[in-house]
């Protein structure tokens, strides 16, 4: 005889699991977990999204710079010529990456520019420290409100052609953005 559990116990610790992550996810409820009664998805892909859940709910929110032992405190950029500046940098887009923090659309920027916007608007920001596995924190280094930049540089001709019949414009011509760079990726991730 085999000591393996059978698979009617393995769907028996699968349905408890979800019944003790819905209690544990009650104070939290909100249409995320609504969401879940419609659609058609295996007990274990389930519990994962409710686990997921409940560690977001559960995680501290702290400023980037303070998800680091010691806390990522960048000089001043004024005070660093350009080959030492663009050291840093690179070292603390590593340093972020390594906290499955991900940089994106970042080749429209010189090395100064991306260097200011991760001292001034990502390691001050405060953000929920979730450390799954597959989870990353994709940080858009392009204004939401900046669509020529996007369009000029960012957008596939299919998304460029949309954008014209949505709005009726011309879309600004497609550039090579002028400071491409290979940037520590997701597995998996096209960007």
């Amino acid at each position: 005889m085999s000591n393996l559990p059978s698979s009617s116990d393995h769907q028996v610790d699968l349905l408890l699991k979800n019944a003790q992550l819905r209690d544990e996810l009650e104070p939290f409820l909100d249409e995320s977990v609504d969401v879940l009664n419609g659609r058609n998805m295996s007990l274990e892909d389930e519990n994962d999204f409710l686990e997921s859940i409940l560690e977001w709910e559960r995680a501290p929110s702290l400023p980037i710079a303070k998800w680091f032992e010691p806390e990522v405190n960048l000089p001043a950029p004024d005070s660093l010529d350009d080959p030492a500046l663009s050291k840093l940098l690179w070292k603390t887009i590593q340093l972020l990456y390594s906290q499955k923090i991900a940089l994106d659309f970042t080749d429209h920027l010189s090395d100064r520019q991306l260097y200011c916007l991760l001292m001034r608007d990502i390691l001050p920001v405060y953000q929920k420290k979730v450390s799954r596995p597959r989870n990353f924190l994709h940080w858009h280094c392009l204004d939401d409100n900046d669509v020529d930049c996007w369009l000029t540089y960012y957008a596939t001709e299919e998304e460029r052609q949309e954008w014209e019949i949505e709005t009726g414009l011309p879309a600004p011509d497609g550039k090579l953005p002028p400071y491409p760079r290979q940037m520590p990726r997701r597995p998996g991730n096209i960007n």
